[in-house]
């Protein structure tokens, strides 16, 4: 008889939660995929990484503090569709600097040095602290330039070229379109306060090298 009763009440549980489910229908989903979302507050799950590990080869690995991004698993949990733009208004020594500052509380995933040579801080798979929007921080990746927003001879042949590459590497990875839609400045970000990469940013330059470094890695 206590079985039975038992039978019957795990049975009119089970009903009443397949109902709730059923009802509730798309919040069901949405709560799902909140959590998915949020896979990184969950007690012992890190995901590993390896020190040194580069996403664009020929990257030089120089880590920014954990302060200054959050682990995630792009673009398994937040799709990838933006390059954005930064000119960090001083030397790519001082960005390397801050970035390495838990105080500073930002950081792009990469720095390009006037010659070209290039640094990884943070992997593509996580989300730098670098747009000063939570959204445009998860569906992007940041790329900073050294030099000044107002002062064009800052910004080489050399930079704009390896950063032309490195930005239609990460168009390929992510399908994302070569175009000003999905390839934006600073400025350009929702709420943004900044005004980098400026005006003498050569946009029109920029755009061209990154369609025909795409095009000849493609053919």
């Amino acid at each position: 008889m206590g079985q039975e009763r038992q039978r019957r009440g795990i049975s009119r549980r089970a009903l009443v939660i397949g109902g709730a489910t059923a009802a509730a229908g798309t919040a069901v989903a949405v709560n799902f995929d909140g959590l998915s979302r949020q896979w990184w507050r969950l007690p012992g799950n890190n995901k590993p990484r390896t020190d040194g590990v580069v996403d664009f080869k020929g990257a030089e690995w120089v880590a920014a503090s954990p302060s200054n991004w959050r682990r995630a698993d792009r673009p398994a949990d937040y799709v990838i569709d933006r390059v954005v733009i930064h000119v960090v208004q001083g030397s790519y020594a001082t960005a390397l600097d801050v970035f390495k500052d838990p105080w500073h509380r930002a950081a792009a995933h990469y720095v390009v040095r006037k010659d070209g040579h290039i640094a990884q801080t943070i992997r593509e798979l996580d989300v730098a602290f670098h747009a000063g929007n939570r959204e445009y921080n998860e569906r992007s990746v940041g790329i900073e330039h050294e030099g000044w927003v107002d002062r064009p001879d800052q910004f080489t042949g050399a930079m704009y070229e390896a950063s032309a590459r490195l930005t239609a590497g990460i168009c390929d990875r992510y399908g994302i379109p070569r175009d000003r839609q999905h390839i934006i400045g600073h400025t350009e970000v929702p709420g943004a306060d900044h005004t980098d990469p400026g005006r003498a940013w050569d946009w029109d330059r920029y755009m061209k090298l990154v369609r025909e470094v795409g095009a000849k890695e493609r053919a």
